[in-house]
């Protein structure tokens, strides 16, 4: 018999759209709790994040929304709102990334939904939170990563701003969400009350950039662009070899001493430039310099071996290929496949928290829009006539299973 899930027993009701909620759903449902998404019906805008596309979702809308179940409500039709309530009356988590005000203006925000269940959990992701200037500024991953501040400090010094290459914001806010709702869960636990929990995808940029920010709040000096490197440490960046790349952290003294050795540069050592870190840091374009000319004298491959031999940390810049030809990364355990009614075997990347005793457990492929939808509203109690009549109105769609979105209640 497995072991229960730590999870177990939880139903999380997923009203968001995009990356960052979605996320958070899934890892709250890998973890064992039962999670309803609620789709419009024409399908969550994340399906559409492609390419590339597996069917008529978008590998990424496929890897950000396993282990829940769809059921695809019009929430402006005048039944949607109250199936809403229904299913959040027997939820303990709800999730959303509206607008601030939508879900409040539909009749079913926090305040509305807490009356039929005192111990909901209610989590809301937004752009810039739910007050100040910002608060109605529309945004996504891009846009806040301009305004968070992280573009300043992301990039070649002489070049432009540019994004961190991953929806960084999504994806930190994803795990404050989690986050937030499992210490919300558990004062529940101890009160017996529920409450709001509140995540904007500035603050949790704001948090991420925490190393930067304090640098910046003690000395009133903005980091700016730095490459690789980074304004605290050095050596401590990427520097070109005869046939790629190698990162070096060899910033603490007696890793500094043995590289410059290995470099055949002990000269460096102590030369007053780069004799402490904060020399180092202050004259980094001519280390830099330096250390190049050493490094592009052999391969990467030849760096690697020689820098560990003598325990300096260092690695080869991999790309995505590069990482799918070695088992230790491609294993089962990292990168679970679930088996898709239309698609067959579809992989995803597993939740990083490995817990011995409740570990995740990916069971369930994304949904289908709509899925669900007829099960769903069986399990609310619906007649089968009630069903079809809400099929037909246009208040719920669903999903025949097969990739099209025909009006099925079988």
């Amino acid at each position: 018999m497995p072991t229960p899930s730590v999870l177990d027993g939880l139903t999380v009701l997923d009203l968001s759209q995009g990356a960052a909620g979605p996320t958070a759903a899934m890892v709250l449902g890998d973890y064992g709790a039962e999670v309803i998404k609620v789709d419009p019906p024409e399908g969550e805008w994340g399906r559409r994040l492609g390419p590339p596309f597996l069917g008529e979702d978008a590998a990424a809308y496929l890897g950000m929304n396993r282990n829940k179940r769809s059921i695809a409500v019009n929430l402006k039709s005048p039944e949607g709102p109250g199936i809403v309530r229904m299913l959040a009356a027997r939820a303990d988590v709800v999730l959303e990334s509206f607008r601030p005000g939508v879900m409040d203006r539909l009749g079913i925000g926090y305040e509305a939904l807490r009356q039929e269940r005192a111990g909901l959990v209610y989590c809301a992701i937004t752009a810039f939170g739910q007050d100040g200037p910002w608060r109605d500024k529309p945004g996504v991953d891009g846009i806040v990563q301009a305004m968070s501040g992280l573009m300043s400090v992301t990039g070649e010094p002489q070049g432009q701003p540019v994004k961190v290459g991953v929806p960084a914001a999504d994806m930190v806010a994803a795990m404050t969400a989690v986050q937030g709702i499992l210490l919300a869960l558990l004062h529940r636990a101890a009160t017996g009350r529920g409450q709001r929990v509140d995540v904007s995808l500035l603050q949790s940029l704001l948090f991420f950039q925490t190393v930067p920010w304090s640098m910046y709040l003690a000395s009133g000096k903005s980091p700016g662009r730095m490459g690789s490197a980074a304004p605290y440490s050095a050596p401590n960046e990427v520097y070109p070899t005869q046939d790629g790349f190698v990162m070096v952290a060899a910033y603490w003294p007696d890793r500094w001493a043995r590289l410059t050795r290995l470099l055949e540069v002990p000269e460096l050592a102590t030369d007053p430039r780069f004799r402490d870190v904060a020399g180092r840091v202050q004259n980094r374009p001519a280390l830099f310099a330096e250390l190049s000319e050493r490094f592009r004298t052999r391969t990467t491959a030849a760096w690697v071996e020689i820098l560990e031999r003598e325990d300096i940390l260092c690695a080869q810049v991999m790309d995505y290929q590069s990482l799918a030809g070695m088992e230790n990364v491609m294993n089962p355990g990292r990168f679970p496949q679930l088996t898709h009614p239309v698609l067959g075997a579809v992989p995803g990347v597993a939740v990083p928290a490995l817990l011995g005793e409740a570990p995740a457990r990916p069971s369930r492929p994304a949904p289908l829009v709509g899925e669900h939808s007829a099960e769903l509203l069986r399990e609310l109690g619906f007649a089968q006539a009630e069903i079809e009549r809400l099929f037909t109105t246009g208040a719920v769609k669903g999903s025949a299973g097969r990739g099209t979105q025909t009006q099925s209640v079988s």
